[in-house]
């Protein structure tokens, strides 16, 4: 049974009766949360399961708030996010109303506001993002938040060669890439993968 087929059936049934589910889907960058949550909502919905999607990048500090505290370089470290205005919107979401959330155009490097509805009544939720099970401060107050969590750890080897795919598609030359993926994207994910609350559920691919 693949990741999606196995998510998708145990969430259906946690979901029964609950006015609102809440899932962590956290991983290394380029491990394939947002393959993984997109695919399951699809599933979650032709079994009659209501579902929307929370990306954490939509937190991501502006470039020009990074460039004055020097962390531009560190993109999508876990201090280059609103954490507290992430925690603060799934907190929202967990109270069952609707709830407008930011969306990172990856494009424009930028993040839009207001750009989904996560619309109010019975649904499943599903967040996905690097930090959201990290015990590091101020991560650690979200874990207790979800229902269920899922990891997504692919192989060291695959995760290098999708990260330097996914820069070489934004036309970066090949230092750009092993700059992106060697300085910040591996250690990123290492952080993730040590330092993580253990999940509900682990894959090793989705």
């Amino acid at each position: 049974m693949s990741a999606v087929d196995t998510l998708a059936k145990a969430i259906s049934e946690q979901a029964a009766g609950s006015p609102r589910l809440l899932v962590a889907i956290s991983g290394p960058p380029g491990a394939g949360k947002s393959t993984l949550a997109e695919a399951l909502e699809k599933a979650l919905m032709a079994r009659g399961v209501p579902a929307s999607i929370l990306p954490m990048d939509g937190f991501h500090m502006d470039n020009a708030v990074l460039e004055e505290r020097g962390l531009l370089a560190r993109k999508g470290a876990p201090n280059t996010f609103d954490v507290r205005g992430f925690v603060d919107i799934v907190r929202a979401v967990r109270e069952g109303g609707e709830v407008l959330v930011p969306v990172f155009d990856r494009t424009r490097e930028l993040a839009i506001a207001a750009a989904r509805a996560i619309p109010a009544g019975p649904r499943v939720v599903l967040t996905e993002g690097n930090y959201l099970l990290l015990e590091d401060q101020p991560w650690s107050v979200l874990a207790p938040l979800f229902d269920l969590t899922v990891m997504i750890a692919p192989p060291a080897d695959e995760l290098r060669r999708r990260l330097e795919a996914r820069w070489r598609g934004f036309g970066l030359d090949e230092a750009a890439v092993a700059a992106k993926v060697e300085e910040n994207d591996l250690p990123n994910g290492r952080l993730v993968l040590s330092r993580s609350r253990k999940a509900d559920f682990v894959f090793s691919d989705n």
